[in-house]
C-alpha cells in the first residue's frame, strides 16, 4: 500500500506521520508538501524585487527540514518526498489522481490565522474531492 502524508510542520501533521507508519504498515509512505504561493502575496515586503524568489528558496529549505524531521520517525519505511507548488488542496488532490496513491493520511489541520479563513480547510477539501479513503487525525 502506497499513502500520502501530506506535511505541513504542524502538529497535526507530524500525527499523521506517526498514525500513517503505525496504523497503516503501508510498503512505501510519499511526504507531500505543498508550497503555497498565496502566502508570499500577504507580507509587505511581497512588492520588493526579488522577493518571491528569496521566499520560494526559504519555503524549500523549510521543507527539506520537515522532510529530515519526518523521516527520522520512518526508519525502516520507504519514503519519498515531494514538493510541489500550488493551492494546497488542489494539489493534494491532483497528486492523489496522477500518482498510484491508496491511501490519505492528513492532520484536521494546520494552517492557522488569515490563511486558515482565506483558504478555507485543506483537510475538509481533500476529503469531499479524494477518490481514495483519505484519514484524518487530530
Amino acid at each position: 500500500m502506497k499513502v500520502l502524508v501530506p506535511i505541513d510542520g504542524s502538529a497535526q501533521s507530524e500525527h499523521a506521520v506517526d498514525y500513517a507508519a503505525d496504523t497503516l504498515e503501508p510498503d512505501e509512505i510519499v511526504l507531500l508538501h505543498v508550497i503555497d504561493p498565496v502566502e508570499a502575496g500577504y507580507s509587505a515586503a511581497a512588492t520588493m524585487p526579488g522577493y518571491s524568489e528569496e521566499w520560494y528558496e526559504n519555503r524549500k529549505e523549510e521543507a527539506s527540514s520537515l522532510f529530515e524531521e519526518a523521516e527520522s520517525r520512518l526508519e525502516g519505511f520507504d519514503v519519498e518526498t515531494v514538493i510541489e507548488v500550488g493551492r494546497p488542496s488542489r494539489t493534494i488532490v491532483s497528486y492523489i489522481e496522477e500518482y498510484d496513491i491508496d491511501h490519505v493520511v492528513m492532520g484536521s489541520h494546520g494552517r492557522s490565522g488569515m490563511t486558515r479563513i482565506l483558504l478555507g480547510s485543506v483537510a475538509e477539501s481533500v476529503v469531499r474531492r479524494s477518490p481514495i479513503p483519505v484519514t484524518i487525525v487530530r
